[in-house]
């Protein structure tokens, strides 16, 4: 009977708790997402204020240096841009974890399902790194980090509006859009199975949103205009469980795509 009292008097407390942990885990995140974006934006008004002499760096060889500088950009741009579109997925995990997990501390591992999730698009942001050195040497980059070529324009953006449609999309969206279902199929205890659910979770949302990122090149990478528009589009695909959202955007992709390449080929 003592004990059966010592649980209803504590309930309240455990209740409390929750809901401070949640607190500081979204205010954890917000906080991540503002440095990011204003990391970004800051860059972005830097790069404007130098102009035109930002030619001659571009034109020369790139060091290690230059090439660090350029991972961390695209990493904190992933951070910025994900971060508010995986929220609803973490926020899910750490009510989740509340009810599953023996811990006290209910905080940290949520932070490894974060470090899982980042660290997937922290190796995005390698290849993403590569493939913007690579563009660069092949003199296919201009100086204001947006493609040189029409052509490849358009077919990126036909590419993505076309992906847009395709059953591997529909299925990776699928697990971001039901972050409940995917606690269920893929729960693990502790906090190494916090990691790797991070990481589960954050491939299929790279598999949702690669080709999407892609299209940063044909728009600009530092454009915080086309920044902010995807991670709006993002965040609202993953919240709301339609497709015709998706099928939109993919024939305003095609469309916009084909409409460079009439350009090229005229």
């Amino acid at each position: 009977m003592t004990d059966t009292k010592m649980l209803i008097s504590d309930k309240p407390a455990m209740l409390n708790l929750f809901h401070k942990d949640r607190l500081i885990i979204f205010s954890g995140l917000a906080m991540i997402t503002v440095f990011s974006w204003a990391y970004m934006i800051n860059m972005a008004i830097n790069m404007m204020g130098t102009g035109m002499n930002m030619i001659k760096p571009c034109l020369m060889h790139w060091g290690m240096g230059d090439i660090i500088h350029l991972f961390v950009m695209w990493t904190i741009m992933m951070a910025a841009m994900m971060l508010p579109a995986a929220t609803p997925m973490i926020m899910m995990f750490a009510t989740v974890n509340s009810q599953q997990s023996n811990e006290e501390n209910l905080i940290v591992p949520t932070w490894f399902f974060v470090l899982g999730y980042l660290a997937v698009w922290t190796a995005y942001s390698a290849v993403a790194t590569l493939a913007q050195w690579g563009l660069h040497l092949s003199a296919l980059l201009t100086h204001h980090m947006v493609l040189a070529s029409p052509l490849l324009g358009g077919l990126l953006l036909v590419a993505a509006g076309i992906f847009q449609w395709t059953p591997f999309r529909d299925a990776c969206m699928a697990k971001c859009r039901s972050p409940l279902g995917f606690l269920m199929t893929e729960w693990r205890e502790g906090r190494r199975g916090a990691l790797i659910m991070g990481l589960k979770a954050g491939l299929f949302c790279v598999g949702c949103c690669w080709l999407l990122m892609v299209l940063s090149f044909v728009l600009g990478v530092m454009n915080m205009i086309w920044m902010a528009a995807l991670t709006a589009f993002m965040l609202l695909e993953k919240i709301t469980d339609n497709k015709r959202l998706s099928r939109a955007a993919g024939l305003i992709l095609v469309a916009w795509g084909a409409w460079v390449l009439a350009g090229v080929i005229s």
